[in-house]
């Protein structure tokens, strides 16, 4: 993956992993304490990256983050490492295309490196043709609603409607796209003409998230009104909003597990299972 991105023009940065503010809205913290300061582990590179695009146009980061999340299921970690990317003068239709060539070329690699090892454990990893099929997620809503689940337009697509569109679709990876406004991060740009959407992609590996991305809001006065909408304080931000009083250029990105892109490449059944010393609420040691 790291050729992959040298190869399309990406530097690769690395960036702070005790911070002072959130950068994924929802998603829980893990507090530090740090010099009588109040600190937390990362979620994400995010506000770095961004901040890195705008001087360097196309950067990555393959690092750990950490979210406090409650989640006790076979694709949750509290631990993990995540392959982020930010890409000045490009939206999401832009990155979307990176995202699926890396993709792309991880299940290429692995075919032709690894193929005595996955006869062994007898899966062999899905064959994408590119450019991956693209579902707005308008078009998903109704899918669901015909087959028979309960799910009003603004609500997240969880698993089990994954699930059922995944088996409707007959689609083993894909992008669901233009998610609403209040499912994704402030950073997220709004869909002109409507705001109630937002420049946004999930890719998925039939019920599972493999990656989210967007294009960023690059606007000054957006990005504090996006932020007051979730409910965050400006005054928080004021380290990255000052950034944007200097030109912020357009730009997209996208993070991705690679937890997860190993479940899709193992067939492995467990997230644990494809990582050395896994993290989870109930696990700390060894």
């Amino acid at each position: 993956m790291r050729e992959e991105l040298y190869r399309n023009g990406f530097i690769e940065i690395f960036t702070p992993k005790i911070i002072a503010t959130a950068t994924e809205g929802g998603a829980a913290l893990f507090p530090v304490a740090y010099f009588g300061k109040e600190a937390y582990l990362a979620q994400s590179p995010q506000l770095y990256k961004e901040l890195m695009a705008a001087t360097f146009e196309r950067v990555f980061e393959i690092a750990p983050a950490w979210r406090a999340e409650e989640s006790d299921t076979p694709y949750h970690l509290a631990e993990f490492i995540s392959i982020d990317i930010e890409m000045a003068f490009a939206n999401y239709h832009t990155v979307m295309n990176i995202l699926e060539n890396v993709v792309k070329k991880a299940i290429t690699v692995v075919k032709e490196e690894c193929g005595k090892e996955l006869k062994t454990i007898g899966y062999e990893p899905p064959d994408p043709k590119l450019p991956l099929k693209r579902f707005r997620y308008v078009d998903v809503v109704e899918t669901l609603r015909s087959e028979g689940l309960s799910i009003d337009l603004g609500d997240d697509i969880g698993t089990p409607g994954l699930r059922i569109f995944s088996k409707v679709t007959n689609e083993e990876l894909y992008f669901i796209i233009d998610w609403p406004s209040k499912a994704k991060p402030f950073y997220t740009m709004p869909k002109r003409g409507e705001e109630e959407f937002t420049e946004s992609f999930d890719l998925n590996w039939r019920f599972l998230e493999l990656a989210s991305g967007s294009t960023r809001v690059h606007i000054k006065d957006l990005l504090v009104k996006r932020l007051r909408e979730k409910g965050l304080n400006p005054n928080s931000f004021e380290y990255f909003i000052k950034w944007f009083d200097y030109g912020m250029p357009p730009h997209a990105g996208w993070g991705m597990g690679l937890g997860r892109l190993a479940l899709m490449l193992t067939g492995a059944r467990n997230i644990r299972e494809v990582t050395l010393f896994p993290r989870d609420k109930k696990r700390l040691t060894p």
